[in-house]
């Protein structure tokens, strides 16, 4: 499985208003692992940056001025995320404002026209409804070190969003550490041992009342089961067949 987690930075909010993409920064991932792959550019948006969106980011008109236009790079993007399944924070706001980029070369199509989009913000609010899910405040919720972020910058905010979609998901993150980016390849062979300096997992054993109330409502499931002409209890036939 092939994503491409992605965040962009503009002139300001309104793509209504004619705002436009500044910077774009994407980080692959393959099946959940970090590959070497990135895409990062800034871009010359031919027009001004609001002062309330350079206070978020601190990209500046002067900055841009030697940078290439969208309709430079678009083709190089487009083949870089074609075929991924795009992860976004608040997607709307980004899809909308690279639709209206690419509606300027129109014979590249539209972004939906090359991959599917999950958005990380509607995960966030199913996943802890009435808490704050910017960014950050997941990044403080799922452990995740953001003391980098001084400025938004899409390229660092897309590496931040990664790790935090992979925590958000299941916290397989660690899983991949000494694992090859790329996994391992179909028909072959090949394992990892744990490290032998690894801490001994701690086993905690059931105490003797605690033995004695799982057995009672045993007795109790077994009864009901019986009761009703069912077949024993499945726990009980685990037992015996120990």
């Amino acid at each position: 499985m092939r994503q491409v987690v992605l965040d962009t930075e503009t002139t300001g909010l309104e793509v209504e208003q004619g705002h436009r993409v500044i910077e774009i920064g994407a980080v692959e991932l393959v099946d959940r692992r970090f590959t070497e792959r990135q895409f990062h550019c800034y871009l010359n948006p031919e027009r001004d940056i609001e002062q309330g969106a350079l206070e978020v980011h601190g990209i500046t008109e002067a900055f841009l001025e030697d940078k290439p236009k969208f309709a430079e790079v678009a083709a190089d993007f487009l083949s870089f995320v074609e075929g991924a399944e795009l992860v976004i924070h608040n997607a709307a706001f980004d899809v909308a404002f690279i639709e209206s980029e690419l509606r300027r070369v129109p014979e590249l199509g539209r972004l939906a026209d090359h991959c599917e989009v999950i958005d990380t913000l509607a995960l966030a609010r199913a996943a802890h409804p009435g808490q704050r899910n910017s960014l950050d405040a997941l990044c403080v919720r799922y452990g995740v070190d953001n003391s980098q972020r001084v400025l938004h910058g899409a390229l660092l905010d897309a590496e931040i969003l990664a790790d935090v979609y992979l925590q958000m998901t299941g916290g397989q993150a660690a899983l991949a550490l000494g694992m090859p980016a790329s996994g391992v390849a179909s028909g072959s062979e090949s394992s990892w041992s744990l490290p032998p300096a690894r801490a001994t997992l701690k086993v905690v054993r059931a105490d003797g009342g605690e033995q004695a109330r799982h057995a009672a409502r045993l007795s109790t499931i077994q009864g009901v089961a019986q009761g009703a002409g069912k077949n024993d209890c499945l726990w009980l036939q685990l037992n015996d067949d120990l």
